[in-house]
């Protein structure tokens, strides 16, 4: 049925009106059958009635989210032989039984003694968890061992060494800086909890060396930096240290590094966390003080919410500071599901949504959303933030499994112009450990079993996911 038939039809109504009755009594039947199919219209036929999702707004798979982690998983062990190489010729080196002061570490993401590095593996610690697949843990097994192998080698002809850099090895002689090895660091732990290699321990101790004694802190015991600015403290640290010190609370039992991680992050909140806004500011140093400008840069609150959920996870139940905690992740929680693009994704600035759509901080917060919901820290009802933003991130892992849209490394600046433009590219590792997070949190909230989820109806005008505990209905 058209308009057109419509109209004509009320023309032969008013017609009706001057002739016979009977004409009038048929007329009128006729409008209101023309009328009736008008509005049986199917939805496809009647444009703008139906939602057009810039990313499928559609209910995830098993299958589907597990070819994603493999995916990546491949292409990232892709990146690198692992092999100690001459760095004028790349050749491998094989004779060690004198220094060649070429010696440096092969190119490539998976042989990196790095944070990134850190949080890919430990998501791999964690997907071998959840899923049991033998194939993502045995990059920890098989990086580690090759570290310890080769690092006598490096640590014996130290002096030979101009640089204070190993390649890819970076400062693993010397730690300068948490960045050295904290999360590096922590995912050694759980690697070592599981393999229980001795070997590995030496090194684990001395990462706590430098993380809880060497490491600068204001005087209140913040760990802190002198850069840029004197005394500065950067939200990036929570999770360069927070995960290493809860991590040795398992590994040692000892209640002080449980102690010292939440005080970390109480201590660093009470200068970066904005009630207002629910959110940290990327940095704070003595020299602003009080008066610090404040830029919300999502991959910092990405640091800050994986930190949280590393300690809450694995700290005691009844930790005087556990409440205050939780507060301080549920109010980021609430703030960023508002600030959630459209599209699924949150921006590089989380309040300035002319800023790009940045893949690592929308990993680490649907991470950081499923992790609530499947732990109890946070309502269920905020499940559709977490499954739109996995949808969101699936557009990002190119077919070889390289992420992509990821801002590269950002110092703790003083401007938008600098926050605005910063690169993003698939060689930012930064994205590769959350995203392979986010999709293993989101098998545990697929399979929760204590939540059923009404899902959105594809062409529907109006419909969509609404997660429900089971237990708060009554049986039927």
């Amino acid at each position: 049925m058209t308009m057109k038939l419509l109209l004509k039809a009320k023309q032969f109504c008013c017609a009706g009106l001057l002739g016979a009755g009977k004409k009038v009594i048929l007329g009128t039947a006729l409008v209101l059958f023309l009328s009736a199919g008008l509005l049986a219209q199917t939805n496809e036929d009647i444009p703008g009635r139906i939602p057009e999702y810039e990313v499928p707004y559609e209910y995830p798979t098993e299958d589907a989210v597990l070819e994603v982690l493999n995916r990546v998983r491949q292409y990232y062990e892709s990146t690198s032989a692992q092999m100690i190489v001459d760095s004028e010729t790349g050749k491998e080196i094989t004779d060690f039984s004198a220094f060649n002061k070429n010696a440096t570490i092969s190119h490539g993401f998976s042989s990196e003694w790095s944070y990134t590095h850190g949080v890919v593996l430990s998501a791999f610690e964690y997907i071998d968890d959840v899923t049991g697949d033998k194939a993502f843990f045995a990059n920890n097994t098989r990086f580690y061992d090759w570290v310890l192998k080769n690092l006598p080698y490096f640590e014996k002809n130290k002096e030979q060494i101009k640089s204070e850099k190993i390649g890819n090895w970076g400062r693993i002689l010397n730690f300068h800086a948490l960045d050295d090895c904290g999360s590096i660091g922590a995912a050694m732990i759980k690697t070592y909890l599981k393999d229980k290699n001795e070997d590995y321990l030496p090194l684990i101790y001395r990462v706590d060396e430098h993380v809880s004694k060497n490491q600068f802190r204001l005087d209140d015991g913040t760990l802190a930096r002198h850069r840029p600015q004197y005394q500065s403290i950067w939200a990036d640290d929570l999770y360069m240290s927070v995960p290493f010190l809860a991590n040795m609370g398992v590994l040692t039992g000892d209640n002080k590094y449980f102690d010292d991680a939440a005080r970390q992050l109480l201590q660093m909140a009470e200068r970066l966390y904005i009630p207002e806004k629910e959110l940290f500011d990327h940095g704070w140093s003595v020299t602003s003080g009080d008066y610090d400008p404040r830029f919300y840069w999502g991959r910092a609150n990405g640091w800050t919410l994986m930190a949280m959920a590393e300690l809450l996870e694995v700290m005691p139940e009844n930790h005087k500071d556990r409440d205050e905690l939780l507060h301080l992740y549920r109010s980021m929680i609430r703030s960023l599901a508002n600030l959630q693009d459209g599209s699924g994704f949150w921006h590089n600035l989380l309040d300035k949504n002319n800023t790009y759509t940045e893949t690592s901080c929308t990993a680490m917060f649907t991470f950081a959303v499923a992790k609530g919901i499947n732990e109890g820290w946070i309502n269920h009802v905020y499940g559709p933030v977490a499954l739109t933003g996995w949808n969101a991130i699936t557009t990002r892992v190119l077919e070889n499994g390289a992420v992509d849209g990821t801002c590269e490394g950002t110092t703790f600046a003083h401007d938008n112009t600098y926050y605005y433009h910063r690169g993003k590219s698939i060689y930012a590792t930064h994205g590769y450990g959350p995203v392979l997070y986010a999709g293993a949190e989101m098998l545990r909230l697929l399979r929760n079993e204590k939540i059923e989820v009404q899902k959105a109806r594809i062409n529907s005008r109006n419909s969509t996911f609404h997660y429900k505990l089971k237990s708060e209905w009554p049986k039927e």
